[in-house]
């Protein structure tokens, strides 16, 4: 009877679609590893696992609040709790503000600087899902939210961002900005009836050249990283990786078709995975990875 009454919860906090966690996970991790040279505390790694659940989730029932009045009209997302009633938005603010403290309590184990950043982070959680109401660029928004990790990894580490954190977080932002503009190509026509903003509406026909563009500005950032941190080989395997990845991503939406464009934004998990396994190897111990 508990387990069937809590379903609609864990529905509403996508639990059941690991996907965006992932996303929200490999950059910080990958950020935590940079940060430390190596293998960061475990203390750190777990903080920080855990963090991004809870944030993502949270992010996800806020989202579901503000499209609460929309979801219904569109296909995708007709059968979310909120839309179909199974939870009222108050409940879902209930829900919301549990998860928002379990991810505060993980603060305690963070140093003062990155205590105030977490602060930002929340609000910009918030901010996003009302961003489609007043402008085209919702995911502008969504880059700085899923890259925040970033800078709060780097700051627990070394109590500062240094040039590489910066790098990170500016190469982070234009990767999340290209596969969620993928993303909403997927609703593009139900939002064009309904009145959702996305920057999948603002480029148009112009959508598949940005997305590419954006994707070689973050392959570039990328690079730049790696001569910034002196990383060898391992680095830029994972990296050539990731590029594959993106390649295939603009075969995936070549017809922009929904399904494979929502195939294309799952993609970039590997995209993610990759840069993460190149910077662990990298900094690893593993002497014969930097012999070559």
């Amino acid at each position: 009877m508990i387990a069937k009454q809590l379903k609609p919860y864990y529905r509403l906090m996508r639990f059941q679609k690991p996907v965006g966690t992932l996303l929200l996970l490999w950059p910080t991790l990958a950020a935590l590893w940079a940060a430390s040279e190596g293998l960061p505390p475990w203390t750190l790694v777990i903080v920080f696992s855990l963090g991004a659940c809870f944030m993502r989730a949270a992010g996800c029932v806020i989202n579901d609040y503000a499209d609460r009045d929309f979801d219904g009209a569109v296909a995708r997302t007709n059968q979310r709790p909120l839309a179909t009633g199974e939870i009222t938005g108050k409940q879902a603010l209930i829900c919301f503000a549990i998860l928002i403290i379990l991810a505060a309590s993980l603060l305690f184990f963070l140093n003062d600087f990155t205590r105030l950043l977490a602060i930002g982070g929340v609000f910009i959680a918030i901010a996003y899902p009302f961003m489609k109401r007043w402008t085209h660029l919702p995911q502008l928004v969504l880059g700085i939210a899923f890259s925040w990790g970033i800078v709060m990894a780097f700051a627990s580490v070394r109590e500062t961002i240094p040039a590489s954190g910066w790098i990170m977080f500016v190469a982070s932002f234009v990767w999340i900005t290209a596969y969620d503009t993928i993303y909403a190509m997927v609703d593009r026509q139900d939002d064009l009836k309904v009145g959702i903003k996305s920057t999948a509406i603002l480029f148009g026909s112009a959508d598949k050249i940005i997305i590419a563009i954006l994707q070689l500005l973050f392959l570039l950032l990328l690079l730049l990283l790696g001569v910034t941190l002196d990383y060898g080989w391992a680095y830029h395997i994972g990296l050539g990786i990731a590029a594959s990845c993106l390649i295939y991503q603009q075969w995936l939406i070549r017809k922009r078709q929904p399904m494979m464009c929502f195939q294309a934004f799952a993609n970039n998990v590997w995209v993610g995975f990759a840069i993460f396994s190149g910077i662990v190897l990298e900094t690893s111990s593993f002497d014969w990875l930097h012999s070559f």
